[in-house]
């Protein structure tokens, strides 16, 4: 592993810095997401910026990590630890892979679990939407796609306008919400959608 090429590559999908862990239950949302989406590694001693700091005790880190995939994570998580000396200076790589018994559940402060997702660099809470892939995702069963109307309306709007969001997509085919939702994790499953999540909104793109 070229952990200095990993570094300036920055954080993704499947990568994040951390210069050391602070609270269990915060970092149980990363891992979470890493184990809903398609795995990542953590580098614990690496500021936001790229700087490597290096770890302090590696034990300690170890220890809030397990404590975090065990008591934070809903089913637990077994991350695997790998030490690497850059620059004089240790940095603790942790490894979460992609899960098989979707989705994890991560504990907040006030004792609720929630569902995390890796977007890009960042974990988010899980909508409906994804929570429904994430289940549904466990089952192993290729996604048979029968284009009906309203499937065709879809794509033809996304050709025209690149997003739509399932608001969008319900007045569109004039269907109610949970009609739409279904059309859309199906299509989200058969790699046709892809979901996208922004401050404000959750929209869908088609596949490139």
């Amino acid at each position: 592993m070229n952990i200095k090429r990993l570094i300036l590559e920055g954080e993704n999908v499947s990568l994040d810095f951390k210069k050391t862990i602070s609270s269990a239950e915060k970092i149980a949302k990363t891992l979470v997401a890493f184990a809903n989406n398609r795995g990542g590694k953590l580098l614990i001693g690496v500021a936001d910026d790229k700087t490597i700091k290096g770890v302090k005790s590696e034990d300690e880190e170890k220890y809030m990590i397990t404590k975090a995939a065990h008591v934070f994570c809903k089913p637990a998580l077994e991350p695997k630890f790998e030490e690497i000396i850059v620059d004089h200076k240790v940095i603790l790589v942790v490894h979460i892979a992609k899960s098989d018994t979707k989705p994890h559940y991560a504990l907040d402060e006030n004792n609720k679990w929630w569902v995390y997702f890796r977007v890009k660099d960042k974990s988010v809470l899980a909508s409906k939407i994804i929570i429904d892939v994430l289940k549904q995702s466990n089952k192993e069963i290729g996604q048979l796609i029968s284009y009906s109307d309203d499937e065709r309306k879809l794509l033809t709007y996304l050709g025209e306008h690149g997003r739509i969001t399932l608001k969008e997509f319900s007045k569109l085919t004039r269907c109610s919400f949970k009609k739409a939702q279904k059309i859309i994790v199906s299509l989200i499953l058969a790699d046709i959608l892809i979901p996208n999540t922004s401050e404000k909104e959750e929209y869908f793109t088609a596949v490139n």
